[in-house]
C-alpha cells in the first residue's frame, strides 16, 4: 500500500512540493489549503491526488505544513493529535526556534516524529499558479531536528529531498538556523524593501543594470508573513540590522567629511570581506 503524504498550504511553496512529490516519488499526495478553492484547483490540475481532511490526517505517513508561522502553530496543534504514531511532520517555516518550541512537545505526547526544515529556494512572487515541480532543482534544504525526531529520521528525510530535487542537505539546530536566515534572508528582504522607498526608484529605467535589479527584486514580499517571520526572529535580526547600519553610517561619515582615505579604506574592507567569503565558499562563487 501506497504512503500517504500531505501538503498543508498549496502556495508556490506548497505547491511546488506536492508536484515534486507527486512527480518524483511514491507517495499518494493529498493536499489542503485554508482557501479550498486552491486545494480544487491543484486536484483538478492534477498536482495533487485527492484533497486532505481529518481522516487523511489520520491515515497520513507524512504531513508537511507551508502556512504562515503563527498559522503552522495552530494548525500543528489542531493536527498532530489526529495523527497515528510514527507518523512524521516536516513544516517548511521561515523560522524555527519558535515553532519547534511550540510542536515538538506535541509531537512527542503524540509519538509523532518532528523535524524542522526550510527550502532555501523560492521566487519574487509567490502563489499556486506559479508553482512547479522544479522549483527545488539544485537548492538547498536545511533541516532542523528536535527532541521528537527519532533515530534514522535525518537519513530518511534527506534521502526524500534528495529525490524530490534539492541539490544539498545542511542540517543545524534552530537557534543557529534563526541566527543564519536573519542575515542571509531576512536582512536581505528588509533592505530591498527600505531601498525602493527612495522617490528616485521610480525612474530607474535607462539608468539601471543588474545590481539595482538583484537589490529590488525581493522588495515584492508578503507583508503579512514576512512581519511574522521578522517578529518571531525578532534578536538575530535586530543584530543584523545594527550591524549593517553601523556599517553604513561609517560610510555616510566619510562621505560627509569628503574623507576620501577613509572612504576608500572602507570600500576595501567590503570588498576583502567578500574574498574571503568567495574563499571559504568556493562552489558558491559566482563565475
Amino acid at each position: 500500500m501506497k504512503k500517504i503524504a500531505v501538503v498543508a498550504g498549496l502556495g508556490l511553496i506548497g505547491g511546488s512540493m506536492a508536484k515534486a512529490l507527486k512527480a518524483r516519488t511514491d507517495y499518494t499526495v493529498y493536499g489542503w489549503n485554508r482557501t479550498e478553492a486552491v486545494a480544487r484547483q491543484a486536484l483538478e490540475e492534477g498536482a495533487i491526488d485527492g484533497i486532505a481532511d481529518e481522516g487523511i490526517f489520520a491515515a497520513c505517513d507524512l504531513l508537511i505544513p507551508v502556512l504562515y508561522p503563527r498559522s503552522t502553530i495552530i494548525f500543528l496543534e489542531r493536527v498532530i493529535p489526529l495523527m497515528k504514531p510514527g507518523s512524521a511532520v516536516v513544516d517548511l517555516v521561515g523560522v524555527k526556534e519558535e515553532v519547534v518550541r511550540a510542536a515538538a512537545p506535541l509531537a512527542l505526547a503524540r509519538g509523532v516524529r518532528y523535524t524542522g526544515g526550510h527550502p532555501m529556494a523560492g521566487l519574487a512572487r509567490a502563489g499556486f499558479e506559479r508553482s512547479f515541480a522544479d522549483l527545488f532543482r539544485g537548492a538547498s534544504m536545511i533541516l532542523v531536528p528536535t527532541q521528537a525526531t527519532a533515530p534514522g529520521d535525518l537519513e530518511a528525510l534527506e534521502a526524500l529531498f534528495l529525490q524530490v530535487g534539492f541539490g544539498s542537505i545542511r542540517v543545524c539546530d534552530a537557534a543557529t538556523h534563526d541566527r543564519m536566515i536573519a542575515h542571509t534572508s531576512q536582512l536581505a528582504h528588509v533592505v530591498s524593501n527600505a531601498y525602493v522607498k527612495s522617490p528616485v526608484s521610480a525612474h530607474f529605467q535607462g539608468f539601471a543594470g543588474g545590481s539595482y535589479q538583484d537589490m529590488t527584486r525581493v522588495a515584492c514580499l508578503n507583508e503579512q508573513v514576512w512581519t511574522e517571520l521578522f517578529l518571531m526572529n525578532r534578536q538575530p535580526l535586530l543584530t543584523e540590522i545594527d550591524l549593517l547600519v553601523e556599517h553604513l553610517s561609517a560610510v555616510r561619515s566619510a562621505l560627509a567629511e569628503g574623507d576620501e582615505a577613509r572612504l576608500e579604506q572602507e570600500l576595501r574592507e567590503g570588498r576583502e570581506a567578500k574574498d574571503r567569503i568567495d574563499q571559504v565558499n568556493p562552489s558558491a562563487r559566482e563565475s
